[in-house]
C-alpha cells in the first residue's frame, strides 16, 4: 500500500469535468484507489464518491492506492491533478 497527500489545485475543485477525467485515469488500474477527506475514505474510481466528497480548491486529500501496480497508480492519479491545473 502506498499513499500521499496532495493539495487540490484546480481551481474550482474536483466539480464534474476534473473529477470524470481523475475517474479514467484511475480505472486504468488494477489497484484499489481510494482516497481520504475529512475522515471518510472513499472510491477514487467512482465520479459519484468524488463528487459527493465536495473537494475544493485547497482541499488537502490523501490518495491511498493497494495493488500489483500501486507505485504507477499514485503516481497517475497524482499527474492527472497536476494536469487539471494546467489546463485552467
Amino acid at each position: 500500500m502506498v499513499s500521499k497527500k496532495v493539495k487540490i489545485p484546480c481551481s474550482a475543485g474536483l466539480h464534474l469535468k476534473p473529477a470524470g477525467r481523475l475517474c479514467n485515469c484511475a480505472m486504468r488500474y488494477d489497484s484499489r484507489i481510494s482516497f481520504e477527506f475529512e475522515n471518510t475514505v472513499a472510491n477514487a474510481k467512482s465520479v459519484l464518491s468524488v463528487l459527493g466528497a465536495c473537494i475544493r480548491c485547497g482541499d488537502e486529500v490523501t490518495f491511498i492506492c493497494e495493488g500489483a501496480d500501486e507505485e504507477e497508480a499514485l503516481a497517475a492519479v497524482i499527474q492527472c491533478l497536476e494536469d487539471d491545473r494546467e489546463e485552467e
